[in-house]
């Protein structure tokens, strides 16, 4: 950190505090490099500290777990690893940023702080329905999230719409307190693994509805129900739910720096070939920021200990 006319200059500024940005805080941290973490802010739900494995319930798969652990338990301990070695983490988000050559600008609010390099870990964002009705009914019986909000739908009949992996995590875990959980997909398949399209068709407390989308939700202050459409003929009709959970996919956080960083169709920040060096120099991207295939705890704590490297040795060729 070097302060020079009123001007405070940071060697490493990232912005994201999932896997991804924590793990590169660490290795950033332990270069002593004092990386400024943007974690995001608590009430958002696209950037939110922590990231969407604040939304998950176990964590089955993260090395090192024989017995899983808990989504935000995992993130608390990368957290307080990160603040340990020295990063400076604090719950913001920027709102805007200047990516045009080094030191870059950052800004909060009217705070401006000035960096060498920058690391880009906004990760992705659930995408919702697009009805009409999903503002009013969001946290009245509408969830994105099953490990926030199943606990509060003990005994009732609830919908998952969806057809991957983490729609098919959402059904499962949600039949630890539904009576029933209805999958409703647009196709006559799953696009999910295997093993998880096994674990779900084991359970007889999962019923798969085909070839159906949601047109409309039903319930003025609290959901009640859904309105279906049959994909192959267009006939609609009526579901009882008491609640209904939204996991058809994602979309990259790159909206604030998208026209200023290389960016592919879907707004993900693309790197250079064997790098997480972006289209600037000195700007570095990790995480589900840039990642559309695996999309995983472990491919984005990868992925952040890459760009602290790539940001460390990057510094040591420019001073």
């Amino acid at each position: 950190v070097e302060a020079s006319g009123g001007m405070t200059t940071r060697d490493v500024v990232s912005g994201g505090s999932g896997p991804a940005g924590l793990t590169a805080a660490v290795y950033a941290a332990r270069a002593m490099l004092s990386p400024l973490v943007l974690e995001g802010e608590p009430s958002s739900t696209s950037d939110q500290p922590g990231g969407q494995l604040m939304l998950t319930t176990d964590v089955e798969n993260f090395p090192g777990f024989p017995s899983g652990i808990q989504g935000p338990e995992l993130m608390a301990n990368m957290r307080e690893q990160a603040a340990r070695f020295g990063a400076e983490l604090r719950q913001v988000r920027a709102t805007r940023v200047e990516l045009v050559q080094s030191p870059f600008g950052v800004w909060v609010g009217d705070e401006e702080i000035r960096a060498r390099c920058v690391i880009l870990a906004t990760g992705a964002r659930a995408l919702m329905l697009g009805l009409e009705q999903e503002p009013r009914l969001l946290g009245h019986g509408l969830s994105t999230c099953a490990t926030c909000d199943g606990f509060f739908f003990r005994g009732q009949e609830i919908g998952v719409v969806g057809g991957g992996d983490s729609a098919l995590e959402e059904a499962l875990f949600l039949t630890r307190f539904a009576s029933k959980v209805s999958v409703i997909h647009r196709r006559d398949q799953q696009r999910a693994s295997k093993i998880m399209q096994e674990r779900a068709m084991a359970n007889p407390k999962i019923e798969f509805v085909w070839n159906s989308r949601v047109t409309s939700l039903v319930g003025e202050s609290k959901l009640s129900g859904l309105v279906l459409a049959d994909t192959t003929t267009g006939e609609e009709r009526t579901m009882d739910v008491g609640g209904l959970f939204v996991a058809i996919g994602h979309v990259p956080n790159s909206d604030l720096f998208a026209s200023q960083v290389g960016c592919d169709s879907a707004g993900y920040v693309t790197t250079l070939p064997g790098s997480t060096s972006t289209t600037v120099d000195g700007v570095f991207a990790c995480g589900d920021l840039v990642d559309h295939t695996y999309r995983q705890a472990i491919t984005a704590a990868g992925s952040g200990c890459s760009a602290a490297i790539d940001a460390e040795r990057w510094l040591e060729a420019q001073h």
